[in-house]
């Protein structure tokens, strides 16, 4: 009987030796499991991290402060007051994702900001768009360098550059030319070619668009057909 007694005791605690060592076994094997979710899990995390950002890819053309921007301008404190620098994403001649700057009218800023959207849904070229500050605020050097602007203190008795409130597209895509007189086109050597992306005509969308917002084309003024500018009073 007592023999019985024993046998009994060390059975019962085989028993529970068995359980406790399968359980271990059992939690020793879902181990690698959860390492491996925390590997992923971490992997996951990393790739969302790492992921390009839209900027990444974008080419960035200015990045002026407005500091910067308005440095040589020689405007009255009045006027700066107006303006506001803000960024703008085109497609350029590269068929590339650039990155430009518009110092203009914080009225129109809005109308700006809608006008690059507009430009982009329609994959509407723009070369550049920099402050004319890097030009020395000559409208002939931006003009022969195609770039798009709307701000400079010049002329300031007529026009709406002075304050901000007329942007110039493509200058060398969209030049000006005379109706009239037998002069030169502005910027000199610029030929209009409305099958280059970038250029502008009557029933173009961009043109339309900035008529909806109310400004007027150059193309009608009376002497000349100055395509690329825009302005709103």
């Amino acid at each position: 009987m007592y023999c019985f007694y024993i046998y009994s005791k060390n059975l019962l605690f085989m028993r529970y030796f068995i359980l406790i060592l399968s359980t271990l076994i059992v939690i020793y094997a879902c181990q690698p499991s959860r390492n491996n979710e925390e590997n992923i899990t971490t992997e996951e995390n990393s790739a969302v991290n790492e992921a390009p950002q839209e900027t990444d890819t974008i080419i960035i053309d200015s990045s002026y402060t407005f500091a910067e921007a308005i440095e040589g301008a020689n405007a009255p404190k009045e006027v700066i007051d107006e303006l506001e620098l803000i960024n703008v994403t085109y497609i350029s001649t590269d068929n590339k994702l650039h990155q430009g700057q518009i110092l203009t009218s914080k009225e129109l800023v809005t109308d700006i900001k809608e006008l690059f959207q507009l430009m982009l849904e329609h994959e509407f070229v723009i070369e550049k768009a920099i402050p004319i500050v890097a030009f020395n605020w000559s409208d002939s050097l931006s003009m022969a360098n195609n770039n798009t602007y709307s701000f400079c203190y010049r002329n300031v008795s007529y026009s709406l550059h002075a304050k901000g409130r007329a942007i110039d597209i493509n200058p060398r895509f969209n030049p000006l030319r005379w109706k009239t007189e037998n002069l030169p086109n502005q910027p000199l050597g610029a030929v209009l070619d409305t099958t280059v992306n970038g250029t502008l005509y009557p029933s173009h969308p961009i043109v339309k668009g900035f008529k909806k917002r109310g400004f007027r084309w150059g193309h009608y003024f009376s002497k000349y057909w100055d395509d690329h500018h825009f302005d709103k009073k």
